[in-house]
């Protein structure tokens, strides 16, 4: 389902919708970004499938220094430059499929957001942002279409203002946005006890059963690769968040500055918040376009691959 024509169609209630006063609750902090804190046929599936894996093997991989950090990496195929970043909980290898696939026709890059994965966690003060514009310089790339979800969309959002120089696309996956004040989750309370006690099975449990995560979870094929990467993530919670820096002024309030082309995506299964934050970038970027997955929740590149690739990849081909 593409919307790309009217403008002025946006579902839900803009009024939480404000820069001035911004909040995340504390099981959302960084997963949307800081604000407050026949045989014939077998055969070719082989072929493709062992070009793809060839493709990653020669992925290379390492780390870079930036801001006073260190952020993990790894860059396969060869193109234009694609860069994938991952939501909040979760690591760069959220998009295994996506980092193999498109890498036939594209230089994707994607990287542990700091704190996350194998990059460490901030120790000074730091920028989501600027760590990206850092990479990519170190990286010797002068533009990249940036595909993000959630927390990867805030960051995707806040470069393209920041550093508009660098971002030629964006791809805006069920996104979180600086200056959105979000709902609580009734699992709050509970889920910084479990953190403060060091349970990070049961930070995970209670963060896979919200709104965002059950539609994954209820997915056989994908539930335990999820429970995995999130339980690995968990520890994250303690990170202090008053070393982040926010963007200023937020971004909810400057979207009309975002002039590149931009693409939304979001599963019709996610929660509320998302939905009226796709509202609003649809509204408020010019020119923007949304693709709505029927069937997926908040892990939309995960629960929909096909369906996810096939909206995507022809917007980045462009």
């Amino acid at each position: 389902m593409l919307r790309g024509d009217d403008p002025g169609a946006v579902s839900g209630s803009l009024a939480k919708a404000s820069a001035a006063d911004a909040c995340i609750p504390p099981s959302c902090r960084r997963w949307f970004g800081y604000q407050c804190f026949s045989r014939a046929g077998r055969t070719i599936a082989i072929a493709l499938t062992a070009v793809v894996a060839t493709n990653v093997s020669r992925a290379q991989s390492g780390f870079v220094e930036v801001n006073g950090g260190r952020l993990y990496y790894e860059v396969a195929g060869k193109g234009h430059p694609v860069v994938l970043i991952h939501g909040g909980q979760l690591d760069s290898r959220m998009w295994d499929d996506q980092f193999a696939r498109y890498a036939r026709s594209a230089r994707v890059i994607r990287y542990d957001v700091r704190g996350f994965g194998k990059s460490p966690a901030a120790s000074g003060m730091y920028a989501d942002e600027e760590d990206l514009a850092g990479l990519l310089r170190t990286l010797k790339i002068e533009k990249a279409s940036i595909v993000g979800l959630s927390l990867g969309g805030r960051i995707a959002i806040d470069l393209a203002l920041s550093h508009p120089d660098l971002v030629d696309a964006l791809v805006l996956v069920a996104p979180g946005l600086s200056g959105f004040h979000f709902s609580g989750d009734p699992n709050d309370a509970e889920s910084i006890r479990a953190a403060q006690a060091g349970d990070w099975e049961a930070v995970t449990h209670y963060w896979l059963m919200s709104g965002y995560m059950a539609p994954a979870m209820a997915n056989p094929k994908i539930a335990p690769r999820i429970h995995e990467l999130a339980l690995e993530n968990a520890h994250e919670d303690m990170d202090n968040p008053f070393l982040e820096r926010p963007l200023y002024p937020a971004a909810i309030d400057r979207l009309p500055s975002i002039h590149v082309p931009t693409l939304i995506v979001v599963g019709n299964r996610d929660v509320a918040d998302i939905h009226e934050i796709c509202g609003l970038l649809y509204a408020r970027i010019p020119g923007a376009k949304q693709v709505i997955i029927d069937g997926a929740g908040h892990m939309v590149n995960m629960e929909k691959p096909e369906e996810f690739d096939r909206a995507v990849l022809p917007f980045l081909g462009q």
